[in-house]
């Protein structure tokens, strides 16, 4: 693995199953009573994040703190960004303590990218606006290896805004590398310009129409939906909520349509829930969630990528 991790296509299948692996063995200390390892005794390693989040945020600094490294939490409203300081000055500054570790969330494509060639420290791309999220992605392929198994050949379909969306983008390149069939679906004003052309290039298929690819001859394992990003639009993308929840929100029927076809169809969903927009409550705590599990995988794969980065085999022998 190299040093950084700012994209999912820096991982090539032999780095993918590694970590997780590795994330499996995690998962373990998740159920122990004393949840701590010395695995990073003495690493640095500095949570910057220039947008809110919950789970991503939460998930690294557990990771870090169980691992035993200091794991410090900044923000850009309480870092000299908010002063009107530069990205790469802010970072060059964390850089110079000589910290180990920079986890970096900002809402621009291709700062972490940048920030990888300004510091020391290996960086983990935590999202970077509307390109990546790699630790998401991996998360996701450890859900779904711990209920489908292998991957190989297994239908995965990825539903909602894709225009806004990193963990679409991350999640394409990972399930693809794992052999996985993915099918993204969306309305013709979230689809990003050029799909066609990357599709092809990867190997995944697109749909507009949900229904269609819901009740196809190729029924899925597995079915993402993704947040309406509402933040980060600035015009009409769709009508009305309730004509997108129509369209593309996998509602009740489309649950109980699914599960008449083939049993145990995973739902997933990378959070926050906009719940009966994208999603319905019945759909998010049907037996077939994931969503749940998914959280719990994001704490093992976040330490596993933090041992691989951090400790490796020299360490850990």
């Amino acid at each position: 693995m190299r040093k950084h991790l700012v994209s999912s296509a820096d991982l090539t299948r032999a780095d993918i199953e590694s970590i997780l692996a590795t994330a499996a063995s995690m998962h373990d200390v998740q159920r122990r009573e004393v949840k701590k390892l010395p695995t990073l005794r003495g690493r640095t390693i500095i949570n910057f994040f220039f947008e809110d989040s919950t789970r991503t945020r939460s998930s690294f600094e557990i990771a870090g703190k169980w691992m035993s490294a200091d794991t410090i939490n900044l923000s850009a409203k309480g870092s000299s960004t908010s002063k009107g300081e530069s990205l790469r000055d802010s970072v060059q500054t964390i850089n110079a303590m000589a910290v180990d570790a920079l986890v970096i969330r900002h809402n621009q494509s291709g700062a972490c990218q940048q920030v990888a060639g300004w510091v020391d420290a290996s960086v983990i791309n935590a999202g970077d606006g509307t390109h990546e999220h790699p630790t998401q992605a991996l998360l996701d392929a450890y859900t779904l290896r711990s209920r489908l198994g292998d991957l190989d050949g297994k239908h995965v379909v990825i539903v909602g805004d894709l225009t806004h969306s990193r963990v679409f983008r991350s999640n394409v390149l990972t399930l693809t590398t794992l052999g996985a069939r993915v099918t993204v679906v969306a309305p013709p004003t979230l689809m990003p310009a050029g799909i066609a052309s990357w599709a092809e290039r990867d190997g995944f298929a697109t749909g507009w129409d949900l229904d269609a690819v819901l009740a196809g001859d190729d029924i899925p394992d597995a079915v993402m939906m993704l947040r309406v990003q509402r933040e980060r639009m600035s015009g009409g993308f769709f009508p009305t909520p309730r004509e997108y929840t129509v369209g593309y929100g996998l509602t009740r029927p489309r649950v109980e349509a699914l599960r008449a076809r083939k049993d145990g169809v995973l739902i997933m969903h990378p959070g926050p829930m906009n719940r009966g927009l994208e999603i319905s409550a019945d759909a998010a705590e049907s037996p077939n969630s994931v969503i749940l599990d998914q959280v719990s995988s994001g704490l093992a794969v976040r330490m596993a990528v933090l041992y691989h980065l951090l400790a490796g085999e020299e360490t850990a022998a």
